[in-house]
């Protein structure tokens, strides 16, 4: 008989795929009451992205793609950037890999009510291919300044590229994943993790039990926190 992963969760006993099968929740038109200040930084910000220069992202982009998720939430996630549905939804992570993201949430509870989703870049990269150096050297005062205005508890890096850009570029993932770092961004003073971006996951699905054991290590952190 092929042995299964089993994972405990919440006193029971399930399948370890159980997980990335669930519904996915995906809350495009939420309407949060946050703070006039937090409004207007993240406006003023949305305006300065809006606003950028001789960008080929942009330039062959359909739109701006800046958050989805409770600006409010104490935990931020940050992806690469915007793919295909992305770009014409306006919305980070509503493709494929945002529903597996959404399914790996709920597995610990969350959802996009409870968190606040944004990229390294803003743009659609032509091809879906990954962003330069160059490019995200450009956008990396926007999401910093992005994650100083949502001022998390718990930041979650998704990928690579999220890792490079705000861990260092010296930084190998599978190194990396899996480990708290108290990351200080502007102000804040924030725990930070590492872990896979869901559309490596699609294409490396045996990554998944490791997945699991960063999702379990957030819901720990959450727990502890408070959140």
């Amino acid at each position: 008989m092929k042995k299964q992963n089993i994972v405990l969760y919440i006193g029971h006993t399930y399948d370890l795929a159980y997980f990335y099968r669930l519904i996915p929740l995906i809350n495009k038109n939420n309407n949060y009451k946050i703070t006039p200040n937090k409004s207007n930084k993240l406006e003023k910000l949305k305006i300065a992205i809006s606003n950028i220069k001789n960008c080929e992202l942009k330039k062959n982009a359909s739109q701006m793609v800046f958050s989805d998720g409770n600006p409010k939430a104490k935990i931020m996630l940050v992806g690469e950037g915007p793919g295909a549905n992305e770009d014409k939804e306006g919305i980070p992570f509503v493709g494929r890999a945002g529903i597996l993201l959404d399914k790996m949430l709920a597995a610990i509870n969350l959802d996009r009510k409870k968190v606040y989703i944004s990229n390294i870049v803003n743009y659609r990269p032509p091809e879906n291919r990954k962003p330069t150096e160059e490019e995200i050297k450009r956008y990396l005062p926007f999401i910093t300044e992005h994650i100083e205005i949502i001022s998390p508890k718990i930041l979650i890096l998704l990928g690579s590229t999220a890792m490079n850009a705000l861990v260092g570029n010296d930084s190998v993932i599978s190194k990396v994943r899996g480990k708290w770092i108290e990351k200080q961004i502007g102000n804040c003073k924030i725990s930070t993790i590492v872990t896979f971006h869901p559309a490596f996951l699609m294409r490396q699905p045996a990554q998944k039990k490791l997945s699991w054991i960063d999702l379990k290590m957030i819901r720990d952190k959450k727990s502890k926190l408070n959140i």
